[in-house]
């Protein structure tokens, strides 16, 4: 007897799968290596970039949105939330064994992170996925700078904490953010496979690209980016 998703499930949705499973790669080496950990993050989201694209060449499936808010829970919500828990809590030297007030903080501000995250996925699965944008910051992008921030070797837990809190509000916030067009999406997966694959070239300067790329679509793109000579592309920090 064949599993049930034979002949109901596309190429783009394998791709989202795997985009899931790198997620579970990721919290498991945080805790004994945040920084690769992060790499895994970035890799992630060039699987989340890639399944957009197969869809569009061979087509999807009516399970692909779901699927595709379901990996980035994985992905984008836990995963580099744990990479935060990790590396805040290293550089403070506390751990649920050695509990003190900052383990408070240490854990609340990620799991709200994540809960935020996975409101934030429903409102997008439930309201959004037809529109050129979407509203709140895509889960895929606080992920990206989180990561790109530690791979950078921004370790400060205040840096990371606030930054992490931040996300919290805005994922679920009303700002209107659009689609990245196809050739800008193109630019951003070049760069994330270059930070994954070679990190610590050039002084960093594959994670410091994409941490300012990603920060200055953050606090920019709402007001400076929106384009109507073009076609955008549900890719990396399109949508989710």
């Amino acid at each position: 007897m064949l599993p049930r998703f034979v002949g109901r499930l596309s190429l783009a949705d394998a791709v989202t799968t795997a985009n899931a499973s790198l997620g579970f790669v990721a919290v498991v080496t945080a805790f004994a290596d945040p920084a690769l950990a992060a790499r895994v993050v970035l890799l992630a989201g060039i699987a989340d970039g890639l399944d957009g694209v197969v869809a569009r060449y061979s087509g999807g499936s009516a399970a692909g949105p779901y699927l595709d808010s379901l990996a980035d829970v994985a992905s984008f919500c836990v995963a580099p939330a744990v990479v935060v828990y990790v590396t805040v809590t290293d550089a403070w030297g506390i751990s649920v064994a050695n509990p003190e007030p900052l383990l408070a903080v240490a854990l609340v501000v990620p799991a709200l992170f994540v809960a935020m995250g996975v409101v934030r996925l429903g409102l997008y699965t439930a309201h959004d996925t037809a529109d050129d944008y979407t509203e709140g910051v895509q889960t895929t992008l606080a992920a990206t700078i989180l990561a790109a921030a530690v791979l950078s070797g921004v370790t400060d837990p205040r840096v990371l904490v606030v930054a992490t809190a931040a996300f919290v509000y805005l994922m679920v916030s009303t700002v209107r953010y659009p689609d990245l067009l196809a050739r800008d999406a193109l630019l951003m997966g070049i760069v994330h496979a270059l930070a994954v694959l070679v990190p610590h070239a050039f002084g960093r300067t594959f994670p410091w690209a994409i941490l300012t790329l990603g920060v200055a679509y953050l606090l920019g793109g709402p007001w400076f980016y929106w384009r109507d000579d073009d076609q955008p592309t549900p890719n990396l920090y399109g949508n989710a």
